[in-house]
């Protein structure tokens, strides 16, 4: 990962990339809300529910109590989000809430905003 990025968004890369190895899922994710707080999910496959791990974590801080988000956090294959996962942090971050999308090693492929 470049040297030039914030440490908190690295270390949610790092927790995304965590989930994911540690879960054998497809992708890993991780959000961090206005109070700094991260939330940490994998994907979600049964047979009655599927859900991406970003739209999991997004989940996980509504339930959680959480009112915002800063930022989010996808470790995946895929070379871009789907557009429900960006509607998930911008329902709850707003348009500017940053999005990073970083490849199996943990390396930033693309950073966006959620709007």
């Amino acid at each position: 990962m470049s040297d030039a990025m914030d440490p908190e968004d690295r270390k949610i890369i790092t927790l995304a990339r965590s989930a994911r190895a540690r879960n054998g899922v497809a992708e890993g994710a991780a959000v961090r809300d206005d109070m700094g707080r991260t939330y940490v999910a994998g994907t979600v496959h049964l047979d009655s529910l599927r859900l991406s791990a970003l739209r999991t974590a997004v989940a996980m801080a509504v339930a959680s109590g959480a009112t915002s988000l800063e930022a989010a956090a996808v470790v995946s294959e895929a070379a871009e989000l789907p557009a429900e996962d960006l509607a998930a942090v911008n329902d709850l971050g707003g348009p500017a809430t940053a999005v990073l999308l970083a490849d199996t090693d943990g390396e930033l492929r693309d950073s966006r905003t959620a709007g």
